[in-house]
């Protein structure tokens, strides 16, 4: 990338990341916005669409359209508005338009969460295997670190602490030990 051309905020070798952040941190956050809008590119116009009407469905324009819209709807229906002959005065036609939206507005925000959701769970995958590579990286360097201390002769309070903190940590049986305690806890 030409420094030059790095957006502002964006760290490259020879520019300097934004003030209070570290070089590192500006090109985390720019690789996570960018990912962002592939995402948002990549969508299907399905998922673009149940979105659009989601976010709609959660505004206070939304709320206020339908505060007008059944408000003026039964005021002609129980004649408050004089001018205007009732059509629907038991309200019957009301309640199947409010049914209807009801079913479509509750698709549209399950396609929605489950977009989300699978985001979520893409973003904790991501979470687990920064952790345990960082618990990974950990282990090494606690292994090095007695190293060049047995190289020079210096002993510590933690020698014993150190035996179990040099183990790497094995996911699969950490995942188990969480199930079985699960399933001991979850009553029956």
């Amino acid at each position: 990338m030409n420094p030059k051309s790095a957006p502002v905020g964006y760290a490259t070798p020879t520019t300097p990341a934004a003030e209070g952040l570290a070089p590192a941190l500006a090109r985390n956050i720019e690789a996570l916005v960018e990912r962002r809008k592939r995402d948002a590119k990549t969508a299907s116009l399905e998922e673009r669409t149940a979105a659009a009407i989601s976010r709609f469905a959660g505004s206070m324009a939304f709320v206020y359209i339908h505060l007008a819209f059944f408000g003026a709807w039964i005021a002609i229906n129980l004649g408050v508005v004089s001018f205007i002959r009732p059509f629907d005065p038991s309200l019957v036609v009301l309640a199947m338009l409010a049914s209807v939206e009801a079913i479509f507005l509750s698709t549209f925000v399950l396609i929605n969460q489950n977009r989300m959701a699978a985001e979520d769970d893409a973003r904790a995958d991501l979470d687990l295997q920064v952790s345990l590579l960082n618990e990974h990286e950990t282990t090494k360097l606690i292994k090095l670190v007695e190293e060049i201390a047995k190289h020079l002769d210096v002993n510590t309070e933690a020698d014993d602490e150190l035996k179990e903190l040099k183990r790497d940590v094995a996911p699969e049986a950490v995942l188990d030990k969480i199930e079985e305690v699960g399933e001991r806890k979850t009553p029956s």
